[in-house]
């Protein structure tokens, strides 16, 4: 059966960010992830993670000022020493907490900017961080988010995300792969997660229209927990969603999931 994190950025958000480990914890969950963490002192984290007895599998690199809706840096020629910097906070803080792969996100495409030349920034800038990651140990990963939620995202579709880790060629980068955000952008889940198992890392999920729990719409969630089941994926699903109504009552889906494939 997969396994499942609770996305503690979207899960649990009635309370304060540092009472959602206590939260996801008695909810059943074993594993957790967020956006980010550098709001926090990293050992304040750390100190949730292990009195909840919890395990850390997922947060992204710093995205810029997202009170300017920045959606990362990646790909921005202008900023290339300040995604340096954000690579090493990233370490820093993964060090700390355990995690044992982040995600950098590829960020919006700006006006008047040649494509190939955000291009290449992307790939440069992706294969620094691989180097820095490599040398911590870590992996890096990069996710198509569909440009519908953030209009100009950068890096959209499955496709252009496998074609930039050839060219990155770094052993250690991998795809995340958003269930969600791959309805959006083109469908085709399972034959697209078929074809391109051996290079996701991470997964994650909602439900479409609204990104609900599983359940609430079009995706057909059990055939693809079924799927992954049969190729035997053995990374995370982290849980990004936004709950319907409160967290706790939507999770009905995972106890019957559990239940179902039990059986």
């Amino acid at each position: 059966m997969p396994q499942f994190a609770a996305n503690l950025s979207l899960l649990f958000n009635e309370v304060p960010f540092l009472a959602r480990f206590e939260r996801a914890a008695q909810a059943g969950f074993k594993a957790v992830e967020f956006l980010f963490p550098y709001a926090y002192a990293a050992e304040e984290i750390k100190a949730q993670l292990d009195q909840h007895h919890l395990k850390l599998v997922l947060h992204n690199l710093p995205p810029g000022n997202t009170e300017a809706n920045e959606r990362g840096m990646a790909c921005l020629p202008n900023r290339i020493d300040e995604f340096r910097l954000s690579v090493a906070t990233g370490i820093r803080y993964a060090k700390i907490l355990g995690v044992r792969q982040l995600n950098c996100l590829a960020g919006i495409a700006p006006e008047g900017i040649d494509t190939q030349l955000l291009r290449q920034t992307l790939i440069a800038n992706l294969q620094y961080a691989a180097k820095e990651f490599q040398d911590a140990g870590l992996k890096l990963l990069i996710e198509p988010i569909n440009t519908f939620d953030i209009p100009h995202f950068y890096l959209s579709r499955t496709e252009h995300a496998i074609a930039i880790l050839d060219e990155v060629a770094a052993p250690n980068a991998f795809l995340q792969f958003d269930i969600y955000h791959a309805q959006r952008m083109a469908g085709e889940l399972a034959k697209t997660i078929e074809l391109y198992l051996p290079r996701i890392a991470h997964m994650q999920l909602a439900d479409n229209p609204g990104r609900h729990e599983p359940g609430t719409g079009e995706i057909n969630y059990p055939f693809l927990f079924s799927l992954l089941d049969r190729l035997h994926y053995s990374g995370w699903i982290g849980c990004e969603y936004r709950p319907l109504t409160n967290t706790e009552a939507g999770l009905g889906w995972l106890k019957y999931l559990k239940n179902d494939l039990a059986q």
